[in-house]
């Protein structure tokens, strides 16, 4: 029966049978995943049985969202996590020098191959579809059950097959033609439906680059995003890991639920408005917005790639008067390469502060919070009101370029206005140029 890439991998996963949307299936999972938040109710539920997980190897703890952590009530869940994994052999579990943000963190370590499934406790989880895994957030007994018994249960999604053809123009990016999808089906369009990425466009992309895109899925509704894996994720992979994996596609007549096109040529750089990331525009409809906060970093855009993109911004130039910058890299790996690489010095330069790995502000954890009425363009995936902070404040959602382009405006822009030369800041925000 010809399959769909996602049911391709579940029926491996469910040994070999024929799989068909709708249908429940009991699955081994390759890996599962949870983080400070989500971690603590998991181990709480598995350690009222009293047994030992059946496969300790395959349970990744990451204490990402409120490390270093910023009080005491997340200093004990982080010990929860500590103290389970130091009782049973095998956990991976990531102490403070060694943490970043899981969803960068576990593509980096090369812990997900092509053709894995991998379920964890966070909804992003799907960011690991960008190497072709079927991977999928569920919740903390759900996870506690995998402790026990080193099985899930899963309903096959309906595939959804989207196709991006036409070429880039200047600043677009994986997150613009993400958040471009997003505006067009709607943050219900996909619901538990996967949503599987091809076309020439998403060829030309990075695995970074794809990891934004299968990163956001989920806002779509979807029970998971996947790229098939071709040679640069192969690349990707060589670098981090000697383990075997084979290329699956999409059988040429699969069967989808739908199948969109978009032609990314006449696309710009767009930003996704409050309380919602379908609320998609183009940047530069938005100019008239002034903001109060910039945050560079998260699953979504907190790689090497992404602190490239904001530095080639900021080089020369000045955050707007009154504006507060964040960036914060993915990965203890990621912090040390935009060190090397001197975008450390740019963004300080600029008038930016620094963090630790942390999704801090994506979830409205702490390391920039918004007060009252306070506007910030982030980078991250989530809008919604009070997503970081007081009720009346407003995120807008963004690429990296973007953001960094706001920041130095102290208003939504588009990176095309800075394409020239380094001007004042004054005369930026006030929508004047300053060269040609």
């Amino acid at each position: 029966m010809a399959m769909t890439l996602s049911e391709k991998i579940l029926s491996r996963a469910a040994n070999g049978n024929d799989v068909r949307p709708g249908e429940f299936l009991e699955i081994e999972p390759d890996l599962g995943l949870a983080n400070d938040i989500t971690a603590p109710i998991a181990i709480q539920e598995f350690e009222k049985i009293g047994v030992s997980p059946r496969f300790p190897e395959r349970i990744w703890l990451v204490p990402d969202h409120f490390t270093p952590n910023k009080d005491i009530p997340t200093a004990h869940q982080v010990k929860m996590m500590r103290d389970f994994s130091r009782k049973y052999q095998g956990i991976r579990f990531f102490e403070q020098a060694e943490v970043g943000v899981e969803h960068a963190l576990l593509p980096e370590l090369g812990a997900i191959l092509p053709g894995m499934v991998m379920i964890g406790a966070d909804s992003h989880t799907c960011t690991a579809g960008a190497l072709g895994a079927f991977a999928t957030g569920m919740g903390s007994t759900d996870l506690a059950g995998f402790f026990l018994t080193g099985k899930a249960w899963i309903r096959v999604p309906q595939s959804i097959r989207v196709k991006f053809t036409g070429a880039f123009r200047p600043w677009v990016t994986g997150k613009d033609l993400i958040l471009t999808l997003i505006g067009e089906i709607g943050v219900s369009g996909a619901t538990y439906r996967a949503l599987e990425f091809c076309g020439p466009a998403i060829d030309s992309l990075s695995v970074e680059a794809r990891l934004t895109m299968a990163n956001m899925a989920v806002e779509a509704g979807a029970k998971n995003g996947i790229f098939a894996a071709d040679w640069k994720v192969e690349e990707f992979l060589k670098a981090k890991t000697h383990r075997a994996w084979e290329r699956m596609a999409a059988d040429p007549d699969a069967q989808y639920e739908r199948e969109l096109a978009i032609d990314i040529s006449g696309l710009e750089p767009v930003v996704a408005a409050p309380f919602t990331p379908q609320n998609v525009c183009p940047a530069s409809e938005k100019r008239d917005v002034t903001v109060d906060q910039v945050v560079i970093g998260s699953c979504t855009n907190g790689r090497i790639e992404d602190l490239r993109a904001a530095a080639q911004l900021l080089r020369g130039r000045r955050v707007a008067r009154g504006i507060r910058c964040i960036v914060i890299p993915a990965t203890p790996k990621v912090y040390r390469q935009a060190l090397r690489e001197g975008l450390f010095d740019i963004f300080l330069d600029a008038g930016a502060v620094i963090s630790t790995p942390t999704c801090g502000p994506c979830l409205g954890g702490y390391m920039g919070i918004l007060a009252e009425g306070e506007r910030c363009v982030s980078t991250t995936n989530r809008n919604f009101i009070g997503r970081m902070g007081h009720r009346t404040s407003e995120v807008y959602l963004a690429s990296p370029a973007t953001a960094a382009a706001s920041a130095i405006a102290g208003r939504i822009a588009s990176p095309a206005e800075f394409d020239s030369c380094p001007p004042d800041p004054a005369d930026v925000r006030k929508g004047k140029k300053t060269c040609d």
